[in-house]
């Protein structure tokens, strides 16, 4: 049971009117959401166990009535052991440097994030958006989070990703990615992936989680390349425990 007394600033579950799901178009979706200006790790540790993600002072996991297609996914960072085409992506990308800090914004941040948008925008039909300085800090840089670090990904002195995580004693979580839409024919995603389950393997963090896993979403399936790895089996309350259940060759 999670007791620790820093979930008094979580907010009761709220969920939010059913809609059209941008994964699964024939799909209505739905998230549950709480609300906390900041939680010690050990309190997110258990939220993440149980499938929640955060973003900003938002924690949210799925409540979709009539589908249970959106998967917790954990790759297990002992047994992992990177495919040929992922050794292929690390390669490609070896010009690359990483850096890890606390969270920030930086007009380079903000010129990357919008770019990444009006690309996203063009190419999947995402609305039109452009943040700003106040607007970045906002959304991604909202409350206390001791567990809040970004990794900055830099090319000839150039920022090209920012992956924005959460750290706790057994794990990483992935929670935002953007990067140089130039970027995205040496594939950004998998290399930011590898990089996060390497930095789980170097700090001792046996798990690194993935976001959501819907097999029937190219742009969430991909996830299940990274094994070996683990799906939680069903959403449970905060006083029941969770349980994640190692994932099948074939699935």
């Amino acid at each position: 049971r999670m007791d620790d007394a820093s979930l008094d600033f979580l907010s009761p579950p709220v969920t939010e009117p059913p809609r059209s799901c941008s994964y699964l178009p024939q799909e209505t979706a739905s998230l549950v959401y709480r609300i906390s200006p900041g939680l010690s790790t050990s309190a997110l540790a258990e939220l993440l166990q149980r499938g929640w993600r955060r973003h900003g002072c938002h924690l949210f996991r799925p409540a979709c009535t009539d589908c249970t297609q959106c998967r917790s996914l954990r790759v297990n960072v002992a047994g992992f052991r990177g495919s040929k085409s992922q050794r292929r992506c690390l390669r490609r990308n070896r010009d690359v440097e990483v850096k890890i800090s606390r969270p920030t914004v930086t007009l380079d941040h903000v010129r990357l994030y919008n770019a990444w948008h009006e690309d996203m925008t063009e190419r999947r039909g995402w609305p039109p958006s452009r943040t700003t300085i106040q607007d970045y800090a906002d959304s991604f840089l909202a409350g206390r989070w001791e567990s809040a670090r970004e990794m900055l990904y830099i090319r000839a002195n150039r920022l090209i990703g920012v992956g924005l995580i959460d750290l706790v004693a057994d794990s990483l979580s992935s929670t935002y990615f953007y990067h140089d839409p130039a970027w995205r024919p040496l594939g950004p995603g998998t290399y930011s992936a590898l990089q996060e389950i390497e930095l789980c393997r170097r700090t001792d963090r046996p798990y690194c989680y993935l976001g959501y896993f819907i097999a029937d979403c190219a742009s969430m399936s991909y996830k299940a390349r990274f094994r070996p790895h683990q799906i939680l089996a069903q959403y449970v309350a905060d006083d029941e425990q969770p349980e994640w259940r190692d994932a099948e060759r074939d699935e």
